[in-house]
């Protein structure tokens, strides 16, 4: 799997993307030849070699020559990318980020109806949509099969806009990361805007917000206008193949908490309401605490988006009064359903591969329960029978080449 993985050191806009598709060795030429494709004409890009700080990378200009001065709406964009000579499947991504782009303009200036025509400001112009369709077409250039990223590092003090000075951190940019529900770090010491509406909205729609091992392959450098003394204007981009073992890893955190004066029936439905928000483990641990208490060890496994919702779970629904978190990678086996025909009938079997070849299966526990109630047998031999010979078909259509066998 060919994975990119954007390091947001000094923040993110089109155009520092662009420079670093084009740094990490996407060919000039072949990024025009998509940006032709698109019915307007008169633009240039003009990358050079420059430096911010230590770092030495592409800074891109984007010239837009007789459209300098045009604003464009969003029917103006979604026009302009479907009658353009792109791919469908770069067709359908550039409007997914103008789309997410347009509605978080919608939230900022507090739009209730979702079919008005967004105020893009500074947005509505040629170089936002270069900015799009150009890092939607680089990826691909640089056969980029996933797209993962740092947390958004936001940026502190005001900036100017046609409508008056705003935080560094604009309002559309916040709404566009609150809409992918994207970690964010707060203003610190990062100054002025660091992550642009345009930049934000192609990282929150194209990346995942985690970290990969890659066998790192290439390394681009994108370079932001600003040339600040203490933290270098700069977005990394890394490439290279993540194994089908590396795939398979899901960077997930881990929530602990220590109790010893809680009544049982109260853990119970915590786990419940932990497993309805998404956790994919709770267990219990008993354990020995101060003062000579039995206690218990509360353990929560989930998806690092899911931290926040669940410690605040915990602090209002336990007696704890606090919540150690610790981050935790997991090997993930690809697992599948499928219908299996037995001599007690049609069994759903869950089937755990690894390298493309089935492992292991497991019969379906309420199926098998409801077989045994049918015909009257216990239900250990219910599941035994369709076990065995649900391992027979599936060593079957491994002997033959298939994955698995056909669903009924």
């Amino acid at each position: 799997m060919k994975t990119a993985y954007l390091h947001l050191l000094g923040g993110a806009s089109g155009d520092m993307l662009l420079a670093a598709l084009l740094d990490a060795g996407l060919p000039l030429v072949s990024l025009q030849a998509e940006l032709a494709k698109l019915p307007v004409k008169g633009f240039t890009l003009t990358p050079g070699l420059a430096q911010r700080g230590g770092v030495h990378g592409t800074h891109l200009r984007v010239e837009l020559g007789e459209h300098r001065h045009k604003k464009l709406t969003w029917r103006d964009f979604r026009r302009l990318v479907e009658t353009s000579g792109l791919e469908n499947e770069e067709k359908a991504s550039a409007l997914r980020v103008l789309g997410n782009l347009a509605a978080a303009e919608r939230r900022a200036h507090h739009e209730t109806d979702q079919d008005a025509e967004p105020d893009l400001c500074e947005l509505g112009s040629l170089d936002t949509l270069l900015d799009v369709v150009g890092v939607v077409a680089g990826l691909k250039l640089l056969g980029v099969q996933r797209l993962t990223a740092s947390l958004l590092p936001a940026g502190a003090g005001a900036i100017r806009s046609e409508h008056g000075p705003l935080p560094a951190f604009a309002p559309a940019t916040a709404h566009l990361a609150a809409q992918a529900n994207a970690p964010v770090a707060a203003p610190g010491a990062l100054w002025g805007e660091t992550v642009t509406p345009t930049g934000a909205a192609l990282v929150t729609t194209l990346a995942e917000f985690r970290r990969p091992v890659l066998r790192l392959e290439r390394v681009g450098y994108g370079l932001g206008t600003r040339d600040t003394p203490d933290h270098p204007n700069v977005v990394a981009l890394w490439v290279g193949e993540e194994a089908a073992a590396d795939a398979a890893t899901a960077s997930l955190v881990l929530l602990e908490t220590n109790i010893d004066d809680m009544t049982p029936q109260l853990f119970g439905y915590v786990q419940e309401k932990l497993l309805a928000l998404g956790a994919l483990d709770v267990w219990f641990s008993p354990i020995q605490m101060k003062k000579n208490r039995p206690g218990t060890l509360l353990s929560a496994l989930l998806p690092t988006a899911l931290e926040a919702r669940a410690v605040e779970l915990l602090l209002t629904e336990t007696s704890t009064l606090g919540v150690r978190t610790r981050p935790v990678q997991r090997h993930e086996a690809p697992r599948s359903s499928v219908s299996v025909q037995t001599s007690l009938g049609p069994v759903t079997m869950k089937v755990k591969e690894w390298n493309g070849r089935p492992v292991s299966a497991a019969p379906e526990y309420e199926e098998c329960k409801a077989i045994a109630e049918r015909l009257g047998l216990p239900l250990q031999q219910v599941m035994a029978v369709v076990s065995r010979e649900a391992a027979a078909q599936l060593a079957l259509a491994a002997s033959q080449g298939r994955a698995r066998p056909p669903d009924v």
